[in-house]
């Protein structure tokens, strides 16, 4: 017993083993704090029943629920908008529509229903050459009312937001909303990846690699942090609430109705962020990945002074889209837990916190496959979610 004693007290105490991905891509990072990555592994003791409520969806992206509980579907290729009800009978596609630049990873993408009477929706809107401009692209909010019948169709439709600079670019739009109280919304924005775009992250006078903060009109609200001169940021684009973002593809509120984002690296660096009013989150300047060729970023920093660090990071990446905070209403364990999917995981991706810190990561439904583009706690308290594929998948995620 001695002998024992005195190994425990050499080598320390035993910690859980985190979740098995296999060796980092840049092994040579060290985290900036205890669990910030490769949190301790956990095991929910809910069994989980998957129903395939819809199948045949055209590379679906994102999720919301009309008020009699049938969700309305966006489609990122070819770019629309389909009402699925509870038989999995999908409508066809909801006309009125502006155009959308359906290629690459662009397309239809959010889809917001915050109960004020309009739908929202996030696309890749293709732009003509102007006096100024070459022909290019950009996300764009747009906003209408939908007339629900056998050919649905939207009335009243408004593009509140356009993404500027426009920039040729077929990658990293962004382009998931979080309705707030006040008739406020966020919107989360790509840099667009290549390094014209890529450079801009961190340039107050760009809208890439940021988040905005907008009235639901498209109004700027008057207390944005870049709001006039008292800023101290002239030339800073108004909208702007965080920047420093690489491509936003996951976002949510938690209880306390905090900004949470989940942003894809590079070859590593995935991210959770507690977002920062104002706050610099560091890409292309700090990274915990490297370039897909294996070269380094920049200077091969993950830290730098002024910078936000995220809460937690993953190499090798899980490449997280869609996520929801769970109220416990169906899964009482899983109160205050965040989900998100994971296109490169291919599985649903749970998250413990614990004081704004990661202490439990599980693996979810990784048996099936499948690549996970959303997740929503719907109305009934179940997870819903839809694959990345181009004959995708609406399913529902319930206790067993």
């Amino acid at each position: 017993m001695r002998h024992l004693l005195l190994s425990l007290l050499v080598a320390g105490p035993v910690w859980a083993a985190p979740v098995p991905t296999g060796p980092a891509n840049v092994p040579e990072f060290s985290p900036a704090f205890a669990g910030q990555t490769r949190a301790e592994a956990v095991t929910s003791t809910t069994a989980l029943a998957v129903t395939e409520v819809a199948t045949g969806l055209a590379s679906p992206w994102g999720i919301a629920f009309l008020p009699d509980g049938r969700a309305l579907v966006s489609e990122k290729i070819p770019g629309a908008l389909r009402i699925v009800d509870a038989k999995g009978v999908i409508s066809p596609p909801v006309a009125g529509v502006p155009p959308v630049d359906a290629k690459g990873q662009g397309g239809m993408m959010g889809v917001g229903i915050p109960g004020d009477g309009f739908v929202y929706w996030t696309y890749a809107e293709p732009r003509a050459a102007t006096a100024d401009t070459p022909a290019g692209n950009g996300l764009a909010v747009a906003r209408g009312r939908l007339v629900d019948g056998a050919q649905p169709r939207m009335t009243e439709v408004n593009v509140i937001f356009r993404m500027l600079p426009t920039l040729a670019s077929a990658q990293h739009f962004g382009g998931r909303m979080v309705f707030l109280p006040g008739n406020l919304m966020f919107v989360t924005l790509g840099e667009r990846s290549i390094l014209p775009g890529r450079m801009q992250a961190q340039d107050l006078g760009s809208h890439f690699g940021k988040i905005v903060r907008i009235g639901r009109d498209g109004a700027v609200p008057k207390d944005n942090p870049f709001v006039g001169a008292k800023s101290g940021k002239p030339g800073a684009r108004p909208e702007i609430w965080s920047y420093g973002h690489r491509n936003i593809l996951a976002a949510a509120l938690d209880g306390k109705g905090r900004l949470w984002e989940l942003e894809h690296g590079p070859k590593g660096g995935d991210e959770l962020n507690l977002v920062v009013r104002a706050g610099d989150h560091g890409w292309p300047t700090i990274s915990y990945g490297e370039e897909y060729s294996g070269k380094p970023i920049g200077a091969a920093k993950t830290q730098a002074r002024g910078m936000e660090q995220p809460v937690y990071y993953w190499d090798p990446v899980i490449a997280p889209s869609g996520a929801t905070f769970v109220s416990g209403k169906l899964f009482p364990e899983w109160r205050g837990n965040l989900l998100t999917g994971g296109l490169a995981s291919k599985g649903l991706v749970r998250l413990v916190l614990k004081g704004d810190r990661v202490v439990g990561e599980e693996r979810l439904l990784s048996d099936r496959g499948e690549r996970i583009r959303d997740v929503v706690e719907g109305p009934d308290g179940a997870i819903w979610m839809v694959t990345d594929a181009e004959k995708g998948k609406l399913l529902r995620v319930t206790p067993r």
